[in-house]
C-alpha cells in the first residue's frame, strides 16, 4: 500500500517538477522517473548511483536523467529527511 501512495505523491510532484525541466515523465508501471534537461540527442549514459542513469549528448553535456525504482528512492530520501529533522529538534 506504501508503494501505491508512493507512486501517486511522484506522479503529483512530477507536475511541478515540469515547470523547471524540460520534460519529467513518471512511469508507475515500471516505477521509473526520466528528467529531460535539453531536448538534444542523448549518446551515452553513465550509471552515477544505486538505479540512477545520467545520459549524456556526444558532447558530455547532461541532457537525461533516469531513476530507477523511484519511489524507493522516495521513500528512503523522506526517512532520512524526517532522520535529520528529528535530531534537529532534540
Amino acid at each position: 500500500m506504501e508503494h501505491v501512495y508512493t507512486q501517486m505523491c511522484i506522479l503529483r510532484d512530477v507536475r511541478g517538477m515540469q515547470r523547471r525541466f524540460k520534460k519529467v515523465e513518471y512511469s508507475p508501471d515500471v516505477d521509473a522517473l526520466v528528467i529531460t534537461l535539453s531536448e538534444r540527442k542523448p549518446e551515452y549514459g553513465e550509471e552515477v548511483g544505486e538505479n540512477i542513469i545520467i545520459h549524456y549528448a556526444r558532447d558530455g553535456k547532461p541532457v537525461e536523467i533516469e531513476i530507477l525504482d523511484a519511489s524507493e528512492l522516495v521513500i528512503s530520501s523522506m526517512e532520512a529527511i524526517t532522520l535529520k529533522a528529528k535530531e534537529r529538534a532534540s
